[in-house]
C-alpha cells in the first residue's frame, strides 16, 4: 500500500483512514523516493498514527516533516515483521534508523575431517566437512587461540597444498609446534590423541584434558620416559594457567554479554563472547544512532541486526532494558532453534561481568570520541580502501637500511587503532647475505620475526606492510608460506613513478593491479605515517650500528662501568644482545651493579634517538 502526494505536506489523515490494523512493516519516503525510516508494528494503523498524533522528539519531528509517502507490507505475525524490518534496514540503510555498520561474518576455528585433521582460520559459510568452533570477536582473538593450540597440542595448521607436497619437516616441527604427519614422524594414534585434546579444549573441557594428561604423565614416569613426562607436565601447567585466565567462574555454557554507552551524540556497544564457559574476547561496535539517545532503544535495534542469520547463544545479558523484549526472545529462539533468554537482573559473577562490559563500552566510546577526527578515521578509511572484512587491529611495517650494502639493518614498527606501539618495535642486524641484496635482507628479517611469533613470543598482525614493490612483496609472501602463516594481509608500498609523496602505489598480494589512493585519503596518510616511521627506525638503527663499528662499545661509554663490571655483565647475559634485552631489575642482580647504575645501563641501550 502506498500514498503519493504532489503537495509539499503529506496528507496523513487520508492515508490513515485506509490503513490496516494488521501486523507489518512501514517505510517512510521523502520527495525523491528515498527511504527515510523502516519500522515494524503489531498494529500498523496505531503505530503509524502515533507519528502524527503525539509529541515527538526533535529527531522524529525532522523525519516526519520530510515524509511524502508511506509504504507498508502486511505480515502474518509481529515476529515476521521484525525479521522483514531487519532485512530492509540492512539492505536500504535508511537515514533515521539506528544502523549497525559492522555486519561482516565472524571468524571460526575449523577442524577438518582429514585422516590427519588440520586446525585453520575460517570465515564465511560453514559448509565444509569437519567442525567449527566460535565465533570469535575478531581475527586477532582467533589467531591467539590458534597459537595457544599450537603450543599445547602439535596439530598441523598448514593448508593442504603445503601439507601434501612436503618431503621434509618444516620449521613448525623443529620448534615443536607440529608432529610432522606430512612425513610420517608421528603415529596416527598419537596424532588422534592430540586432536582429541584440542577439541576438548575448544569445547571448554580443560579439566578433562588435564586429567588425561596427568594419567599419561604418570605412565611415562613409570616407564622411565622422563623427557615425555616433562613435556606432559609443561602442558598441564600451561593449560592450568590458561584455564585461570579464560574461564568465567560457574559458567560452562554459551552466553553473550552486551553493554551500551551513549555520549556526545555517539554510541558504543560492547559485546563479550562466552562459548563453552570460555571468554573468547570482546568486540566494540559503533552504530549510527540517527540521533537516538536511549541505550535501550539502541540495543533493541542492534540485537536483531546483529543476531538474525548468525549463531545465537542460549543467554544474552543486557546492560539496559530493551523495547519488545518478549518479541526479541521469540524471534531469536526461532532463529536459533532453541530457547533464547535476554536477561537484565543478574547477580554475583554475572553482575560483575556485566559491569565490566559497561566499563569497556564507556572507555571505548571515550577513546573513539577523543580520536574521532584522527587515528580512528584513518583506520576505518584503510579498512575500506583495502576492502578488509574488519577494521585492522594490528599493523606492522618492515624497512631495510644500509650504506653501500654494509651493516644492513631491518626495522619492524607496529601500529594499532591508537597509533604506534613503540614497545613492540624491533630491529634486526642482517648478516650472511650479499651486500645490497634487499630481498634477502627482508626475507631474513621476516623469518626471524615471525619464527619468534610462531614460537609464542608475540602476536601476528592483521596487515603486514612492506616498503617496496612486487619483488619485496613476493619475498615476504615466500617467508609466510614457509612458516605456514595465514590470515595476514600483505601490502607492498611502492613510491610512484616520480617518487613524490602522495603518488604511492599499493600492491596487495594476489591482486593484478596496484591501488592508487587520492593524495588526501586518510588511509594513504596512515600508510605514509607507518612507512615513514619504519624508515626512520631503520635509519636510526643503521647509524647506531655504523657508529658502534667505528667507536668503542656502548658499555665502555657508560660512567662507572670498568673492565671487570663489563666482563661480569657480558658473562651474565651471554653477550651484548642479552644486556640489551635485560630489564633494570635483571641488571641489578649482577654483582657490583647498583640500582642507579642499572638505570644508566638500561638508558644507554634504550634511549630514543
Amino acid at each position: 500500500m502506498a500514498a503519493e502526494n504532489s503537495t509539499a505536506v503529506f496528507d496523513h489523515q487520508s492515508f490513515l483512514k485506509n490503513l490496516t490494523g494488521l501486523p507489518g512493516v512501514y517505510r517512510m519516503l521523502d520527495a525523491e523516493g528515498a527511504v527515510l525510516y523502516v519500522g515494524k508494528a503489531k498494529n500498523l494503523k496505531r503505530r503509524v498514527s502515533s507519528y502524527f498524533t503525539r509529541a515527538l522528539n526533535r529527531r522524529i519531528q525532522l523525519m516526519v516533516a520530510r515524509i511524502q509517502a508511506i509504504e507498508v507490507t502486511v505480515t502474518h505475525t509481529e515476529a515476521e515483521a521484525l525479521i522483514l524490518e531487519n532485512n530492509l534496514i540492512k539492505s536500504l540503510k535508511p537515514k533515521y534508523n539506528i544502523l549497525l555498520r559492522d555486519d561482516k561474518s565472524y571468524p571460526y576455528i575449523y577442524l577438518s575431517a582429514d585422516t590427519f585433521p588440520r586446525l585453520a582460520y575460517h570465515r564465511g559459510k560453514r559448509q565444509a566437512k569437519g567442525r567449527f568452533f566460535g565465533p570469535y570477536p575478531n581475527a586477532g582473538s582467533m589467531r591467539e587461540t590458534l597459537q595457544l593450540l599450537q603450543k599445547l597440542f602439535p596439530v598441523r595448521q598448514c593448508d593442504d597444498t603445503f601439507y601434501n607436497n612436503r618431503s621434509r619437516p618444516c620449521l613448525q616441527y623443529q620448534i615443536k609446534r607440529c608432529g610432522a604427519p606430512c612425513v610420517g614422524l608421528i603415529s596416527a594414534e598419537t596424532y588422534a590423541e592430540d586432536v582429541r585434546d584440542a577439541v576438548l579444549f575448544l569445547e571448554g573441557k580443560t579439566r578433562q584434558v588435564i586429567d588425561g594428561l596427568a594419567k599419561r604423565m604418570e605412565r611415562a614416569s613409570v616407564a622411565l620416559e622422563f623427557e615425555q613426562a616433562a613435556r606432559l607436565r609443561d602442558q598441564i601447567a600451561a593449560l592450568s594457567r590458561i584455564q585461570e585466565k579464560q574461564y568465567i567462574t560457574g559458567e560452562r555454557g554459551d552466553m553473550d554479554i552486551i553493554a551500551c554507552s551513549v555520549k556526545g551524540g555517539a554510541a558504543c556497544i560492547q559485546l563479550f563472547f562466552i562459548r563453552n564457559g570460555r571468554n573468547l574476547g570482546n568486540k566494540s561496535f559503533f552504530p549510527s544512532t540517527a540521533g537516538a539517545e536511549r541505550e535501550g532503544e539502541i540495543l533493541s535495534a542492534f540485537i536483531p541486526q546483529y543476531y538474525i542469520g548468525k549463531q545465537i547463544p542460549q543467554e544474552i545479558l543486557l546492560s539496559h532494558p530493551v523495547d519488545d523484549r518478549s518479541l526479541l526472545e521469540e524471534v531469536l529462539s526461532q532463529e536459533g532453534g532453541r530457547q533464547v533468554k535476554l536477561r537484565l537482573q543478574v547477580r554475583g559473577n554475572r553482575a560483575q561481568w556485566l559491569r565490566m562490559a559497561v566499563q569497556n563500552a564507556q572507555l571505548a566510546l571515550d577513546a573513539r570520541l577523543a580520536s574521532k577526527a584522527g587515528m580512528q578515521k584513518r583506520v576505518e578509511a584503510l579498512q575500506q580502501a583495502l576492502s578488509l572484512d574488519e577494521s585492522p587491529g594490528r599493523m606492522e611495517c618492515f624497512d631495510i637500511s644500509h650504506t653501500s650494502g654494509e651493516l644492513t639493518v631491518a626495522s619492524c614498527v607496529v601500529f594499532d587503532g591508537t597509533g604506534p606501539l613503540k614497545s613492540d618495535y624491533r630491529r634486526f642486524n642482517i648478516e650472511g647475505i650479499q651486500g645490497g641484496d634487499d630481498y634477502a635482507a627482508m626475507a631474513q628479517a621476516l623469518t626471524r620475526r615471525y619464527t619468534r611469533i610462531q614460537s609464542g613470543e608475540g602476536v601476528l598482525p592483521d596487515i603486514l606492510f612492506i616498503d617496496g614493490g612486487k619483488g619485496q612483496l613476493q619475498a615476504a609472501a615466500n617467508v609466510l608460506d614457509e612458516l605456514a602463516i595465514v590470515g595476514v594481509q600483505l601490502v607492498g608500498v611502492a613510491k610512484g613513478p616520480d617518487r613524490r609523496p602522495g603518488m604511492e602505489q599499493l600492491f596487495l598480494f594476489g591482486a593484478d593491479s596496484p591501488i592508487i589512493l587520492p593524495a588526501d585519503s586518510p588511509a594513504l596518510h596512515l600508510i605514509q605515517q607507518i612507512r615513514d616511521e619504519a624508515h626512520r627506525f631503520a635509519i636510526t638503527g643503521h647509524r647506531q650500528r655504523r657508529e658502534k663499528s667505528r667507536k668503542t662499545s656502548v658499555l665502555e661509554q657508560i660512567p662507572g662501568i670498568g673492565s671487570k663490571r663489563r666482563q661480569r655483565l657480558l658473562k651474565q647475559f651471554g653477550g651484548l644482545q642479552g644486556i640489551v634485552r635485560a630489564g633494570i631489575v635483571d641488571l641489578e642482580r649482577v654483582e657490583g651493579i647498583s640500582h642507579k647504575l642499572a638505570e644508566q645501563i638500561y638508558a644507554a641501550f634504550h634511549e630514543e634517538k
